[in-house]
């Protein structure tokens, strides 16, 4: 997603092809639902907006996993998908360039209005026709277009037959299901105005809400979906502007539970800490480095290959996990983080777990490249957290220890960063990512699928894979599109690995670390490590004390 977890979490693998989703175990809980008094939450994310159709982040998506239903969903622990407002998914069996959903009889938003296969069309349509910046449009490439049989049925056509990832684009920020009675069809709905219309089906409704600032959820009685009943009726979102804040009333028991972000010094000092526990749940974030095929060193491409090469020789990820991060993140030897259905370890494999200085100076040496090698290169301090700065020097101090390099290291705010990376300013810079589902190829195709500029593709222009440039790679697009439609699971993951051996071999981007979705709760609150699954969505229908 989102240009931008050690634990017992279930990793499962997505039922892939002729995927059938039936009801039973969803629906209404007849555990829980009127234990404990409320639950505070605290937080330093910012809700961007209520209306799915003009966010794209993880505040916006924390608020969105709330309050309302989608036709899929994780329930928590698992990354099985389950039947939230549909009864069943599956391909149509003649046709397996159709998906079709089938809804649950019933269904009302809590405005009263009912929630039939007309809101889910409304939704999907929407979200494409508005095309908001800021919006989860690019999610839907994949869906060629949506219609309603009734009020029961959903079909989406979609681009490729079997495509084994698109049900899981219906549990992103694309999914959720809004009020076409109270939706503008051509807008982005202010934040105001969908707290006053009511139109949500989740587990929540919004009872007070003063943009990131505070927001008082309810527990919703009508909700039958994936989650269950709520064992806490009143939770309160609070929103901070600074970490140390969160951290002070945490630490102070003033609220309930922390959760995004504080920094790893202050997770390791709240781990001391009487009266307050650190939990941490799957992996999902991942941190790494861009190479601009363009504008890297190199005289041509065959030295540019060689000086990616050495660079990734160069790194000690342990280190910088260690002394940098505290342990909360974690190295990273593929674009696809441990613990996902297919990751394998493919940088480990070609240049080890530690520096090795002979063979970096070898790929050099054989290309005929000159050292001290001289790289730029940029990272942004703001919008990665504070730990970057710490990060990249690490990272300069060991490329310098070889003797092989010079790096000339800057930093950028994000504002002027994320306008210059993307118009060829640097020429090495950092990037992160936030998945959008617990798939490997979440991980790989918004890096490597052909690249036209007239067309979504690549965000972190490193010019890999761009189409009619000298650095199309038509192999790679194949495995891609392989990978993607292909129904047997073993077969997939052996082509996924194919896949991270290639990136490991042309290395356009030098994965460094993978993080831990970590969150804190004073003595007394349950529920926040059956939350912390690689779902990636913090569900309060899990919390209680």
């Amino acid at each position: 997603m989102k240009k931008f977890r050690r634990g017992t979490a279930i990793v499962a693998a997505t039922a892939l092809a002729g995927l059938t989703l039936a009801a039973c175990g969803s629906g209404k809980d007849s555990g829980g639902g009127d234990s404990g008094s409320g639950i505070i939450v605290g937080t330093t994310d910012k809700v961007v907006s209520i209306d799915p159709a003009g966010a794209y982040d993880n505040g916006s998506l924390n608020v969105q996993t709330q309050v309302y239903q989608y036709l899929l969903n994780f329930p928590a622990g698992s990354t099985d998908l389950t039947p939230d407002a549909a009864s069943k998914c599956e391909f149509d069996a003649d046709d397996a360039t159709k998906y079709v959903c089938t809804m649950k009889d019933g269904l009302k938003f809590a405005n009263g209005n009912d929630l039939t296969a007309s809101d889910v069309v409304f939704s999907f349509k929407r979200i494409v026709a508005i095309n908001d910046p800021n919006g989860p449009a690019t999610l839907l490439g994949a869906m060629k277009s949506i219609e309603a049989t009734g009020d029961s049925t959903v079909t989406f056509t979609l681009a490729a037959p079997n495509d084994v990832t698109f049900p899981q684009v219906l549990v992103t920020s694309a999914g959720p299901i809004v009020d076409e009675e109270t939706y503008p069809a051509d807008k982005v709905m202010d934040d105001d105005a969908a707290v006053a219309a009511n139109g949500f089906s989740g587990p929540y409704t919004i009872s007070k809400y003063s943009k990131n600032q505070l927001a008082e959820f309810k527990a919703n009685p009508d909700y039958d979906g994936t989650y269950g009943k709520a064992k806490t009726q009143t939770v309160t979102m609070k929103y901070y502007a600074k970490a140390e804040n969160l951290k002070l009333d945490i630490k102070n028991k003033d609220i309930d539970v922390a959760y995004r972000s504080l920094t790893p010094t202050d997770i390791a000092d709240l781990d001391k800490t009487d009266g307050v526990n650190v939990e941490v749940g799957a992996g999902g974030e991942l941190r790494y480095i861009v190479f601009n095929l363009n504008k890297m060193p190199g005289d041509s491409p065959e030295q540019k290959l060689a000086i990616r090469k050495a660079v990734a020789s160069s790194v000690n990820r342990s280190e910088i996990s260690t002394e940098v991060y505290k342990g909360t993140y974690t190295p990273a030897y593929s674009m696809v983080p441990d613990g996902q259905a297919g990751a394998t370890e493919a940088f480990k494999d070609a240049y080890g777990d530690k520096p090795d200085k002979a063979a970096a100076e070898k790929y050099l040496s054989d290309a005929g490249v000159s050292t001290p090698v001289s790289i730029k290169l940029q990272y942004n301090p703001d919008h990665y957290g504070s730990s970057s700065a710490e990060e990249y020097a690490a990272v300069k101090r060991q490329l310098e220890a070889t003797g092989l390099f010079k790096v000339d290291l800057q930093s950028t705010e994000w504002v002027t960063y994320s306008e210059e990376y993307p118009a060829d300013t640097y020429p090495v810079h950092q990037l992160g990512w936030f998945p959008d589902f617990p798939d490997a190829d979440n991980y790989l195709s918004p890096f490597l699928s052909p690249y036209n500029k007239d067309k979504s593709g690549n965000f972190t222009n490193s010019h890999y894979n761009d189409e009619d440039t000298a650095f199309v790679d038509t192999t790679m697009s194949k495995l891609l599109d392989s990978e993607r439609t292909d129904g047997d699971q073993a077969s997939r993951e052996a082509t996924l690995g194919e896949i991270q051996a290639r990136v490991a071999d042309v290395v356009p981007y030098l994965p460094l670390l993978t993080g831990t979705s970590v969150a804190v709760a004073v003595d007394g609150v349950d529920g926040v490590k059956d939350t912390l699954d690689a779902s990636f969505k913090f569900r309060f229908t899990s919390l209680s004390k």
